[in-house]
């Protein structure tokens, strides 16, 4: 059995880079199993608000950036509805690639073995970790950062978890599939489906320019459980191309994904520590997470680092200073409202989708800008919400007090992937 070390943790994504690289940057002693090699290139793109990278000074991590940043919440057609929504804000999309070469050389030092956790046993002090190869890993704090899926983090059972689930292409296209040069967050205009399929329940369109000829664009849906199969996700994104005329010339990336949006919060007695989709740290709202990442991942490496400094801690007691740390009161409370608003957004059908979202956004953009980001204290929180009751006309608001099921439910079949 190896020497312990301070900290082991679980993963090699961006969670587990992120905090791997804040506790190395602290002195802390950490070692990392992951199942890829730690700097094997992530498959999936991760947008972000500019402001949130400028915020945390690293704005040079983006590969693209759009000024033109719209939405489209209309049914489709010629009214005045259906013309698109600027939102007057910048968006990006990380270099994936610098934003793990980023967080690796803040890692410099850490340990990486490529293996997979099978079982993970507190004992005393120390926590040990048996992996697949044989091998047994000790530390007096683990981290489980491997993701949503996780077996070792233990969390209530809250009735079936809704996922927002996305088929996308990059590729080239016999005609522009947007507006050149825009970036669109959201297209829910529908009129490319059958009647059948709008009592179906609601998908929408994002979508961005790459430039030099080379476009994204992705058929979402904000979540449902179970989540929406890839082949309706695709057979949408084909519909909507057909309709306007686009075909694809070429396929360079196919994007599938597929997570957790309403995950409930993990068990905080729990002596093994979470971060990232293990940690329940999706945002509920908008499905975003790396902002949070690094915005939440400097504040609890300095409590662990802090906690490991006393060391007559054990694991639990580490591992409960991590959870406060991670989950403060205040921001339990602030997840619990974003996922009671979620609740009631999955049983609305797409007209009255398309009207919360116009009203949404038609908030001041401090507030819808800061409701998407998490970065509202909860009072501000709370009225911003009042605000959006407020402004909604009263179909909206019964939906949001009584909640609402969508005309039909759907009948398609779940598959695996």
């Amino acid at each position: 059995m190896a020497e312990p070390v301070d900290v082991l943790v679980l993963g090699g994504g961006p969670a587990a880079l992120c905090i791997a690289s804040e506790l190395n940057q602290r002195g802390v002693a950490v070692a990392g199993i992951a199942p890829e090699p730690v700097d094997a290139p992530w498959p999936n793109t991760y947008g972000i608000w500019a402001d949130e990278l400028k915020a945390v000074g690293l704005e040079q991590l983006l590969e693209h950036r759009w000024k033109d940043t719209v939405s489209y919440f209309g049914a489709g057609g010629t009214t005045a509805q259906d013309q698109s929504y600027g939102h007057g804000i910048d968006y990006g999309l990380f270099d994936r690639a610098a934003l793990q070469h980023y967080w690796l050389a803040r890692a410099q030092g850490v340990t990486w073995r490529q293996d997979s956790a099978e079982r993970v046993e507190v004992s005393g002090p120390t926590t040990s970790v048996s992996c697949a190869s044989g091998t047994t890993l000790t530390a007096r704090l683990v981290i489980d950062a491997s993701g949503s899926r996780t077996p070792h983090i233990r969390r209530p059972d809250q009735g079936p978890v809704a996922g927002q689930a996305a088929y996308g292409v990059v590729g080239r296209f016999s005609k522009p599939p947007i507006e050149p040069g825009r970036f669109v967050l959201m297209d829910y205009r529908c009129n490319h489906l059958s009647e059948a399929q709008r009592r179906e329940p609601p998908t929408f369109l994002y979508a961005m320019d790459f430039g030099d000829g080379v476009f994204f664009v992705e058929e979402t849906s904000l979540a449902l459980a179970p989540g929406v199969p890839y082949e309706v996700l695709k057979q949408r994104l084909q519909q909507r191309l057909d309709q306007r005329g686009v075909e694809i010339t070429e396929v360079i990336h196919e994007e599938f994904c597929l997570f957790p949006m309403n995950l409930p919060l993990p068990d905080r007695s729990q002596p093994v520590l979470a971060f990232g989709g293990a940690a329940s740290m999706v945002h509920p709202a908008s499905g975003y997470m790396v902002g949070s990442l690094l915005r939440r991942g400097p504040d609890l490496a300095q409590a662990i680092a802090e906690a490991l400094a006393n060391p007559a801690l054990g694991s639990a007691a580490l591992a409960q200073r991590g959870w406060q740390a991670l989950w403060p009161l205040e921001l339990v409370l602030r997840h619990q409202l974003y996922q009671f608003g979620l609740g009631r957004l999955m049983g609305f059908n797409e007209a009255l989708l398309r009207t919360h979202f116009a009203t949404f956004f038609s908030l001041p953009r401090d507030d819808w800008f800061g409701f998407l980001t998490n970065t509202l204290p909860l009072p501000r929180l709370m009225g911003v919400m009042l605000r959006l009751f407020a402004l909604s006309p009263w179909e909206l608001r019964r939906g949001l007090v009584l909640g609402a099921a969508p005309a039909q439910s759907p009948t398609w079949v779940r598959t695996n992937h």
